[in-house]
């Protein structure tokens, strides 16, 4: 995004340009569900690449969750972020300076085939993309003030509910949706809180009361655990931490924040719910944490391990044995997680991507 950075006033427009520095967003790891003895295993990843407007793909090795690069395929103006719905058939990227979401049909082999109509429209400056666990549904938080929400037909097209917008905070910048698919929780980067709104049983949101709750300066992305019982947000300096209530609402844990770092930019659970990962974008490093039976933060040790120039995004695939991280200098870092929830780079310790790496997204496959 850097070069095409939306257009906000005063300090908000400065930190976003720090935030964004050599960049050209979330959400979480896309899973698939299976019985008995059957193995979640990664299968492809999809970069979103904002400064060439482009979408890599790669394939994942099964056996060592090594990224192996497949191709591009052309996106709208912008990418910031990129989402897979449930059945892996299905990408769609959220176009920051083109006000639309690109959407796609993923191909036997992990490429991209455009659908028709290529994009659809969504709100001012749409930052971050997130689909529903039933498939059914999704929504994209627009900078410019709302949500857009989406129904996904049976080709995986997206069509604009009624209303098509609901209103959000102070510059939307992710937007998540909890494993019941009950409940969405929306950062807004320049309110300092957190919108959160119940779903209803035709997808579209409603603002819960209150209608947001506090965050950190500058909560950045917002993620749900597994369990869908906790909530953690991070934000320019620290991660928030919640747990959720019956009735899908957030309390802010004790302590309510945790850790430090500099320009943290994205938050991501584990498929098992033991474990947290932040990109922290201003030192080059990933924070990793681990989460305790109540739901709250501990670092692990050794607290951070290192990434490349400019870390943005972090994910972990759906089996919980590797995580990526979209580094803005231009490439993807690559890591197992051991049995106790620590990264480890790989070898090659990055695979290169395309002008600006802003998001990552992985699915898998039960066998």
């Amino acid at each position: 995004m850097g070069i095409n950075t939306p257009k906000i006033n005063g300090g908000l427009l400065f930190l976003l340009m720090l935030v964004l520095a050599a960049c050209g967003g979330g959400g979480g790891a896309d899973s698939g569900g299976g019985g008995g003895g059957a193995t979640n295993i990664p299968r492809y990843a999809f970069v979103a690449n904002s400064n060439d407007d482009s979408v890599s793909s790669y394939v994942a090795d099964a056996d060592s969750g090594r990224l192996k690069y497949i191709g591009k395929a052309a996106a709208g103006s912008g990418p910031s972020s990129v989402s897979v719905d449930p059945s892996g058939k299905y990408a769609y990227v959220a176009n920051v300076t083109g006000d639309n979401v690109s959407q796609y049909m993923i191909g036997a082999s992990g490429d991209l085939a455009p659908m028709t109509p290529a994009t659809v429209a969504a709100g001012t400056f749409p930052q971050s993309v997130s689909v529903d666990p039933s498939g059914k549904y999704a929504y994209v938080a627009n900078q410019g003030g709302n949500v857009s929400q989406y129904t996904i037909g049976t080709g995986g097209g997206l069509t604009a509910m009624a209303p098509a917008t609901v209103a959000a905070g102070t510059n939307p910048q992710s937007v998540t949706i909890d494993p019941s698919g009950k409940y969405a929780y929306v950062a807004n980067i320049g309110g300092n809180n957190v919108s959160q709104y119940t779903i209803g049983a035709g997808g579209g949101l409603a603002a819960m009361a209150p209608a947001t709750v506090a965050a950190g300066a500058n909560p950045q992305s917002v993620s749900v655990d597994p369990s869908g019982k906790y909530v953690y947000v991070a934000n320019f300096s620290n991660v928030s931490q919640y747990t959720i209530g019956a009735s899908g609402g957030l309390a802010a844990m004790v302590p309510a924040t945790v850790g430090a770092g500099a320009i943290l930019s994205s938050v991501t659970v584990d498929p098992s719910g033991k474990y947290a990962y932040v990109a922290n974008l201003g030192s080059n490093n990933v924070l990793q944490y681990a989460i305790g039976a109540s739901g709250g933060l501990a670092a692990m040790a050794p607290a951070t391990v290192a990434a490349g120039a400019d870390p943005r995004f972090v994910s972990v695939d759906p089996s919980g044995k590797y995580a990526y991280v979209t580094n803005s200098g231009g490439s993807v870092s690559q890591y197992t997680i051991g049995a106790s929830g620590s990264l480890t780079a790989m070898v090659p310790a990055t695979v290169a991507a395309g002008n600006g790496p802003f998001s990552v997204t992985t699915t898998g496959t039960w066998q």
